[in-house]
C-alpha cells in the first residue's frame, strides 16, 4: 500500500513539474510576443504600409537567421543536455551559444556588405539588421539554455528584460521615424537583455568552442539547420515571391494577419520552447506514452488557433484600425485562411516535437523539406492566381498536407523505437 502511495505522489509530482514548465514556456513566450506585437504595430501605425513591408522583409531575413543557429547551436542542445547534470549542461551552454554568436556575427558582416549594394530602404534595412543579429541570437540561445535546464524563469525574466529596454528605444527610433531606426531599437535592446543572460547564468560564451561543438554535434547539427532554414527560408521566399508579384504592401497585410494572431502564436511558440524538453523526458520515463503526449499537443495548437480566428472574425473594423491602422482593412480579410494555416502547422508541431526527442533527424528533415516545397508552391503559386489572398488560402492547404507528412513519419518513427533500447542522455 505504502508502495503505491509512493507512485501516485512521484506521479503527481512530475504532473506537476511539467505544468510548471509548460507555464513558464507560455509566459516567456507571452512576454517575447508580446514586444513584437508591439514592434509591429507601432512600425505599422507609425510609417504606413510600404515601410511596413520593407520592415517585414528585414523581419523574415531575421527569422532565416535565427533558424540557422537553433539548428547549429540549440536544438542540439535542447536535443542531447535536457536534464544532465549541472555541470555537463554548463560546458554545453558555453559552446552553444558562443556558436549562436559566430552565426550572428558572420551573417551579419553579409546584411552589412549587402545593404549598401542593395540600396534605398530595403538596403539600409539590411544594414541595420547586420548590426544587430549578434545580440537577438544571443539573447535567444539563453532562453533555450534555460529551458534545457528546466528554468524557465529565467527565460521569462530574461524576455521581461528585454521589453523593458525596448521602450525608451522604440521612443528614440520614433522620433527619427525610419525603418532602420526601429530595427535598430529592436536589436539594441535584445543586446541589453543577452548581456542580462550572462549574469543570470554566469556563464561567458565561447565562441572559440564554436568548432568543437559543431564536430560533436553535426550528426543533428546539418540536418536540423537544413530543417529550420526551410521553415524560414520558405517563409522568405514566399515574401519576396509575393512582394514580386503583388507588390510591397502585400507583405505587410500579410505580417497584418499573422499580427493578428500574435496573442495565439504567442502560446504556440512558447510551448515549442519546452516541448522538444518535454518529449525527450517523456521519453526517457515512459516512451510509450510520447505518442498521446505528441497528439495531445498538437491538437491542442490546432483547436486553440481555431478558436482564436472564430475570435477574430467578430472584432469590429473601428477597433481593427485602431490596431494596425490602414493595414486593417486588407488584413482582415485573410483571417479565415491564415487561421486555418496556422491551425494545420500547430497540428504538425506535435509530431514535430516527437520526432526531435527521437533524435530522428533523417526523418524530420524530410518532413521539412516536403513542408517547405509545398508553403513556397502554395505561397506563390497562391499568388500568382490570386494575389494576396490567393497566397493566404495556398500557404493554409500546404499546411494541412504538411502536417498529415510529420504524423506520418512519427507514426513510423515510433514502431521503430519500441524494439531499441531508451537512449540515455549524453554529455559530449
Amino acid at each position: 500500500m505504502s508502495t503505491e502511495k509512493e507512485t501516485t505522489t512521484a506521479a503527481r509530482s512530475a504532473r506537476r513539474a511539467v505544468a510548471g514548465r509548460l507555464s513558464w514556456g507560455l509566459a516567456d513566450q507571452a512576454a517575447s510576443s508580446l514586444s513584437n506585437f508591439a514592434v509591429g504595430v507601432y512600425v505599422a501605425r507609425s510609417l504606413g504600409l510600404t515601410a511596413f513591408g520593407v520592415f517585414s522583409l528585414a523581419w523574415v531575413t531575421y527569422g532565416v537567421v535565427l533558424n540557422v543557429s537553433r539548428g547549429l547551436a540549440t536544438d542540439p542542445l535542447v536535443v542531447r543536455f535536457s536534464g544532465v547534470p549541472e555541470a555537463s549542461w554548463r560546458q554545453a551552454v558555453a559552446r552553444s551559444s558562443g556558436t549562436a554568436l559566430w552565426v550572428g556575427a558572420g551573417i551579419g558582416t553579409v546584411c552589412l556588405v549587402a545593404g549598401p549594394a542593395i540600396g534605398g530602404q530595403v538596403g539600409a534595412a539590411f544594414a541595420g539588421l547586420g548590426l544587430v543579429l549578434p545580440g537577438l541570437l544571443l539573447q535567444d540561445a539563453w532562453r533555450y539554455a534555460f529551458f534545457a535546464a528546466g528554468t524557465g524563469r529565467k527565460a521569462f525574466v530574461n524576455d521581461v528584460v528585454w521589453g523593458v529596454a525596448l521602450v525608451p528605444a522604440m521612443v528614440v527610433a520614433a522620433q527619427v521615424g525610419t525603418v532602420t531606426a526601429f530595427l535598430l531599437a529592436w536589436g539594441g535592446s535584445a543586446a541589453v537583455a543577452a548581456g542580462y543572460g550572462c549574469l543570470q547564468s554566469g556563464i561567458r560564451p565561447r565562441p572559440a568552442g564554436a568548432r568543437e561543438w559543431h564536430r560533436d554535434h553535426r550528426d543533428l547539427g546539418h540536418r536540423y539547420l537544413v530543417e529550420n532554414v526551410g521553415v524560414s527560408g520558405s517563409s522568405q521566399l514566399r515574401a519576396y515571391g509575393l512582394g514580386a508579384i503583388v507588390g510591397v504592401g502585400a507583405v505587410g497585410v500579410i505580417r497584418g494577419a499573422e499580427l493578428l494572431l500574435g496573442p495565439f502564436l504567442a502560446v504556440l511558440m512558447g510551448l515549442s520552447l519546452v516541448t522538444v524538453a518535454e518529449a525527450a523526458r517523456v521519453l526517457r520515463q515512459a516512451p510509450r506514452r510520447l505518442g498521446t503526449f505528441c497528439l495531445l499537443l498538437g491538437g491542442g495548437q490546432a483547436v486553440g488557433a481555431l478558436l482564436w480566428g472564430a475570435a477574430l472574425l467578430l472584432v469590429p473594423d473601428r477597433l481593427g484600425e485602431f490596431v494596425l491602422g490602414d493595414v486593417w482593412p486588407a488584413a482582415s480579410e485573410l483571417i479565415v485562411p491564415v487561421t486555418l494555416g496556422v491551425a494545420g502547422a500547430g497540428l504538425g508541431t506535435g509530431a514535430a516535437a516527437g520526432l526531435r526527442a527521437l533524435a530522428a533527424a533523417r526523418r524530420s528533415l524530410r518532413c521539412q523539406m516536403f513542408a517547405s516545397a509545398c508553403y513556397v508552391v502554395g505561397g506563390i503559386g497562391g499568388a500568382v492566381v490570386a494575389g494576396t489572398i490567393g497566397s493566404a488560402w495556398g500557404v493554409a492547404a500546404a499546411a494541412a498536407c504538411g502536417s498529415a507528412v510529420w504524423w506520418l513519419q512519427l507514426r513510423s518513427a515510433l514502431r521503430e523505437h519500441h524494439h531499441l533500447p531508451i537512449p540515455e542522455a549524453s554529455a559530449k
